[in-house]
């Protein structure tokens, strides 16, 4: 009975250590990669970090699995959609580097676009309606030239923006971009009404009930008619 106890232990052993192995694998597929190893005795280890200068092999080559965006308070998401927030900077531009502070300050979510070439100072003056002052924030349609704390504020305020901080503590701000490689985007066509008006030719034989006369061309060779 001993004996037979004994074996059924180390089956439950081996069983438990089979499943473990197997919640492992399972768990680091979706994470990432798996790695496999000997120590210096011969017994075999996995996991996703292999000791250092010891000669592994990868079970798993599966991509890493993106960390997902930190979801925005109700409030804080309508007003960034509503009336999303674009700053214009460029180097060594103290008010830049201030509208900047004050963005992150108070928690706005913003893009950030770099004017350094003749190309973004052209898109900074199409956003900017003709001007070129640094920096340029904008607010929905709202353009504020220049750092004044005030109306920048005020801008973000009237946004609907809150006025304390609620960023997520994981939230990340995006890396700034070349104006010029973001072009404005074209303004949106208007909505079809009903059919589009017929022409004059079509309109008239409309209203006197008849299908429009169109004009055949003479045929090939012909001589047309002499008036």
């Amino acid at each position: 009975m001993k004996r037979a106890h004994g074996r059924h232990t180390g089956h439950w052993r081996l069983a438990a250590a089979v499943l473990g192995l197997a919640l492992l694998v399972v768990a680091e597929a979706v994470a990432g990669q798996v790695y496999k190893w000997k120590d210096a005795h011969g017994t075999t280890h996995y996991g996703d970090a292999p000791p250092p200068r010891v000669k592994s092999e990868v079970l798993n080559t599966g991509k890493q699995v993106p960390p997902q965006a930190p979801v925005l308070p109700y409030e804080l998401a309508r007003a960034a959609q509503a009336a999303p927030v674009v700053l214009y900077t460029t180097a060594r531009c103290d008010a830049c580097d201030q509208g900047r502070a004050l963005l992150r300050r108070r928690g706005i979510p913003f893009s950030e676009r770099t004017v350094d070439t003749e190309q973004d100072q052209q898109q900074l003056e199409q956003a900017g309606g003709g001007k070129r002052e640094l920096p340029l924030l904008l607010v929905g349609r709202r353009q504020i030239a220049g750092f004044q704390a005030s109306a920048w504020h005020e801008a973000l305020s009237s946004a609907a923006y809150p006025r304390q901080k609620m960023l997520p503590p994981s939230y990340q701000f995006a890396a700034p971009v070349a104006a010029a490689g973001t072009p404005s985007a074209a303004p949106p066509t208007p909505p079809a009404r009903g059919n589009a008006a017929p022409a004059p030719d079509a309109a008239a034989a409309q209203a006197a009930g008849q299908q429009p006369r169109t004009r055949q061309p003479p045929p090939s060779g012909s001589t047309p008619p002499t008036p």
